[in-house]
């Protein structure tokens, strides 16, 4: 069975300890970069990603972490073709209508081809390093909830205003608003069914749910289209995205023990399998309403190889 699926991948940018074996932070951006040229090379790559965090994990340590949306205006003047996005930006750590200004910038500067990602937030330990607190969950998805609204507006009216709970804005002037019309593509990651699912409905271009499960997956969607039918909106016009992080592929006689060894992952491997089990598995995804997949491979940043084995291997079987 082939399908029409989309896919993204994420670019090392430190966070997952993926440019620790790269002492120069000049040599780690540009290795950072090399993979952000090769996907744009690779017509079956429609998009880049990178993570909004300051602390490593699987524990904060003394090692680079590069900053989300300064490396996606420079990744965007970096590359040519593909789509950049955040999964996603953490919304506690920028006032909303900053964010939609950086935005609706980033959007132009890139001719068009920003994702904008934006989530509540969850990495306690550099909330309150960095001086944010940390919000209750309640309160942290009120905050969401206003920042969706406000954003929106920047990119779509002259002179908004809205007053909440949290954020405020009095007619502030965004020009440009951005290049890619209506607006820039909003992506909303997470999968709360109560609110965020319902944020998907109201405001969002894309969603990414399921973690890469398909079961989940589909178990979201489903409440995704109940929110949609509730408020109006077509479903079909929603991206429905998933991840499948720290792919391992396994070759021809190996074992999965000599792929996990071969990984040296300082964050632990996600999928390990043959190129056909990962097929497999985004096909699955695909049956379940998955339409784009962003993937990640633990070092890139030291070896091409899974990239082009995935272009190679995987997507000319899933994709039409």
């Amino acid at each position: 069975m082939r399908t029409h699926m989309r896919f993204g991948v994420f670019v090392p940018q430190g966070w997952r300890m993926d440019l620790a074996e790269i002492a120069d932070p000049i040599e780690q951006y540009e290795a950072m970069t090399r993979v952000a040229k090769a996907a744009d090379q690779m017509e079956v790559f429609d998009s880049i990603w990178v993570y909004d965090h300051f602390h490593t994990i699987p524990q904060p340590t003394l090692n680079t972490t590069f900053e989300c949306w300064t490396i996606t205006a420079a990744l965007a003047r970096d590359t040519s073709r593909v789509n950049i996005g955040q999964m996603v930006t953490c919304n506690g750590y920028r006032n909303p209508s900053l964010l939609a200004k950086m935005a609706s910038t980033v959007d132009v500067l890139s001719h068009g081809r920003l994702y904008c990602g934006l989530g509540a937030g969850w990495y306690e330990h550099e909330w309150r390093a960095y001086g944010y607190g940390f919000p209750e969950t309640r309160e942290r998805m009120r905050m969401f909830r206003e920042a969706c609204e406000i954003i929106t507006k920047m990119w779509t009216e002259d002179y908004p205003e809205f007053s909440g709970e949290h954020y405020s804005i009095d007619k502030p002037i965004n020009e440009p608003k951005g290049a890619r019309k209506p607006h820039p593509s909003f992506w909303i990651g997470g999968s709360g069914e109560q609110v965020t699912l319902k944020l998907v409905a109201r405001f969002a271009d894309a969603c990414n749910v399921g973690g890469g499960d398909p079961d989940v997956a589909e178990r979201k969607l489903a409440v995704l289209r109940r929110h949609c039918d509730e408020v109006g909106r077509d479903y079909d016009a929603i991206i429905k995205s998933t991840s499948i992080e720290d792919i391992v592929l396994v070759r021809r006689g190996e074992t999965p023990e000599a792929v996990v060894e071969r990984a040296h992952s300082a964050t632990g491997v996600g999928f390990v399998g043959t190129s056909e089990a990962l097929v497999e598995r985004l096909r699955a995804l695909a049956e379940r309403g998955i339409d784009y997949v962003i993937v990640s491979f633990p070092r890139l940043a030291y070896d091409l190889e899974p990239l082009y084995r995935f272009a190679d291997e995987v997507a000319p079987l899933v994709t039409d």
